[in-house]
């Protein structure tokens, strides 16, 4: 019965991450890898591999929903998707030989730093509109495989990264970013998989169930994407990231390091909060970046 029940929980989980995927552009597997690790009892190499999977076939999946739309830019999805291919199989590679505990520490800490830097913004640039040109074809190797490379260690198909560069450096709009993004992740996801699977073996049965309805989440989230303001998809993206960094490093970090960690998350979540009600007046380097 317990078995039916967390199987079920699994299964209901994965719809949601799939939203998340369509939606933002990411997202999927920052909740796949936790989802898999703590409530379907997966080995953390395990699930980082299984994660892989789902997210490259959910992205494949959900690119085409965007494309229909216009909203992937296939120049610089392929460019920045190739080179993050070879990055992730080198990560993958890698990743397979080191320690569940330490990759899953990694993971939450690229979630908080691209949570906070997606809340503040670009500083005196504005948003919501795309470059007047395509990023320097340089720039979008290097991110590519810098990118790739987290990809493949950690079992992020690197929409939380991926996004934040498109947006943030490459100057596309969101929703131009998060179509594009899930042609890059879909790409990455396969390459950092295949370095794993030299190392763990998966349940295909059930990770087939898995994708199966995080294909149908996502569908759904490309759907909404075109009706969600745009700063509002960016901020609620960084907040997702952060909530999601913090409970992943108090499960990891031995007590009283996580404790300490929610309170002080707490903390500075309620001081972005009280910088956002009184504008400039506000002391602390938290003001919204516009």
């Amino acid at each position: 019965m317990e078995y039916q029940i967390v199987l079920t929980l699994t299964l209901a989980l994965a719809v949601v991450v799939g939203l998340a995927l369509g939606l933002l552009g990411g997202g999927g597997s920052i909740l796949m890898v936790p989802l898999l690790t703590y409530v379907a009892g997966m080995e953390p190499k395990e699930a980082i591999a299984a994660s892989l999977f789902v997210v490259g076939v959910t992205s494949l999946v959900s690119t085409v929903a965007h494309a229909r739309a216009g909203n992937v830019r296939w120049r610089t999805g392929l460019v920045f998707g190739a080179a993050g291919m070879a990055g992730a199989l080198l990560g993958g590679l890698v990743g397979g030989h080191l320690p569940g505990t330490l990759l899953m520490v990694a993971f939450a800490l690229m979630m908080v730093a691209t949570a906070v830097t997606m809340i503040r913004g670009r500083r005196g640039g504005g948003e919501g509109h795309a470059a007047h040109g395509s990023p320097p074809l340089r720039r979008i190797v290097l991110d590519g495989l810098a990118v790739g490379a987290v990809t493949g260690l950690v079992g992020a198909g690197g929409g939380f990264l991926v996004v934040p560069a498109l947006v943030l450096l490459g100057g596309l709009a969101m929703p131009a970013a998060v179509g594009t993004s899930l042609l890059v992740i879909a790409m990455k996801s396969f390459a950092g998989l295949g370095g794993y699977l030299t190392t763990v073996s998966l349940d295909w049965a059930l990770v087939a169930a898995i994708s199966a309805l995080a294909v149908a989440g996502s569908l759904l989230g490309a759907l909404l994407t075109p009706r969600v303001p745009e700063t509002a998809l960016r901020r609620g993206f960084g907040v997702f990231v952060l909530a999601m960094g913090v409970f992943v490093l108090t499960q990891e970090l031995p007590a009283p390091f996580g404790q300490i960690l929610v309170v002080g998350a707490a903390v500075l979540a309620g001081g972005a909060l009280v910088c956002r009600l009184i504008g400039d007046a506000c002391p602390l380097p938290l003001r919204p970046q516009t």
